[in-house]
């Protein structure tokens, strides 16, 4: 599995007295990331035909195999149907769809999600959690995850440290001036995603494997995703979807599609806070970027989570 521009102010108390100065931290995992200019120049990660024949070489491809077939490769830590490349298309590689060039470099940083400032190895884990709903994700010095890490640290070979590069993330889509609207959305979704997710959300599968995402329902990314913002999925929808469309919905057509699905159930967050959705919104969605959890609609109270 994004994208939002948060601040978070922390005191310290020392030895009872004194206080430390406030402090304006940046969540910079979700730095807004601009619309795209026309004609820009993206990053170009290396080819796998550039890999040396050595161990590095293949702990690359171990990394790329997890990242591509997550479910098969890793299903102890997979809940659900996903796969990395399902937000992270052509195998992370492509610009405005969150590519890992584009995160790598960009790590630790200080996450607003869990107040503190994360590795990679840990936004990985957090992946893992939510958006594969796969409970406790696996260590950080664990082969999974050295084969993403080192994945991600090859595509990023020659990109600049600490740089937001063109094409990270998923470029905002402004919310429309009057706001989204599920009608419209469950029309949009009809029309232009059905074909492929199927008229309930639930994907396509050959055998046992999805090859087609479930968008929501107990195979889908959990309510502690970021998918879960509606935002969020406005951005990734708007600039990745219709697959091989991109760009082809208008901003209200994102923002209504991506609240439609989002107003679907699909599995608890996993921080649930004593069995209660208020006091889970409270804490954790009252403040993360445009969602439904918690909130009543059409007469339901969305957030209760799919077995």
């Amino acid at each position: 599995m994004k994208f939002l521009l948060s601040t978070c102010a922390a005191s310290i108390l020392i030895s009872g007295a004194v206080h430390a100065a406030t402090i304006a931290m940046e969540d910079q995992s979700q730095i807004k990331v601009p619309a795209p200019a026309d004609h820009i120049t993206y990053f170009e990660p290396p080819q796998q035909s550039e890999l040396p024949d050595n161990a590095y070489g293949k702990m690359v491809m171990d990394g790329y195999a997890l990242f591509v077939d997550t479910k098969r490769q890793a299903p102890q830590f997979v809940g659900n149907g996903l796969n990395c490349t399902n937000c992270h298309l052509d195998q992370g590689r492509l610009a405005n769809s969150a590519p890992l060039w584009g995160a790598y470099p960009m790590y630790p940083a200080y996450r607003k999600k869990n107040d503190k400032v994360n590795t990679f190895a840990e936004r990985l884990q957090g992946c893992f959690q939510f958006s594969m709903n796969g409970g406790k994700p696996p260590a950080s010095d664990s082969r999974e995850i050295t084969a993403l890490s080192t994945y991600a640290y090859w595509l990023s070979t020659k990109a600049p440290t600490g740089v937001e590069l063109p094409g990270r993330g998923y470029p905002d889509v402004p919310e429309p001036k009057g706001g989204y609207n599920l009608t419209r959305g469950a029309a949009v979704y009809k029309d232009q995603c059905a074909i492929c997710h199927g008229d309930n959300g639930q994907g396509q599968k050959a055998g046992e494997d999805y090859v087609m995402p479930p968008l929501w329902g107990k195979d889908s990314y959990n309510w502690g995703a970021g998918m879960h913002r509606i935002n969020t999925a406005a951005s990734f929808i708007k600039h990745n979807m219709p697959l091989g469309k991109a760009n082809s919905l208008s901003d209200e057509q994102a923002w209504d599609v991506a609240a439609y699905v989002n107003t679907h159930e699909r599995p608890q967050d996993p921080r649930l806070v004593e069995g209660s959705v208020e006091k889970t919104r409270v804490k954790f969605h009252a403040n993360d970027g445009v969602n439904v959890y918690g909130q009543t609609v059409n007469g339901v109270l969305i957030g209760q989570g799919t077995q």
